[in-house]
């Protein structure tokens, strides 16, 4: 067992909390990237996240006696996930779009940018 193991299993949001939010949604923060970076269009985040919803529930089950086929959890995994890919996925076409064509794009946001005035 781990050391995170003994602070994991006291609830449920705990679990939740490292496992589904931070973990997972670091790894679907990097994937909205990558798939912006590869110039993907925007449907295949919900794909690639329900393919990386499942393996989190799978963990949750695995790791800490979860329940594997909630179809309640998986949507609300599902549903972090899709955030946290989206946001990555804007951030990085913000910046693609107003550096590779900084001549027509300026940044408004860290999630926008505008037409620059002629």
């Amino acid at each position: 067992m781990s050391a995170l193991t003994p602070w994991l299993t006291d609830d449920g949001l705990r679990v939740f909390l490292v496992l589904t939010v931070i973990i997972g949604g670091a790894a679907a923060f990097l994937a909205g990237r990558g798939l912006a970076r590869a110039w993907k269009p925007l449907w295949r985040v919900f794909f690639y996240m329900a393919l990386l919803s499942a393996a989190v529930r799978f963990f949750n089950y695995a790791l800490f006696d979860g329940a594997l086929l909630s179809p309640y959890y998986y949507l609300v995994t599902y549903a972090v996930l899709v955030a946290a890919a989206l946001l990555g996925f804007r951030m990085m076409r913000t910046t693609q779009m107003v550096t590779l064509y900084r001549w027509l794009y300026a940044r408004t946001s860290p999630l926008t940018w505008r037409a620059r005035d002629a």
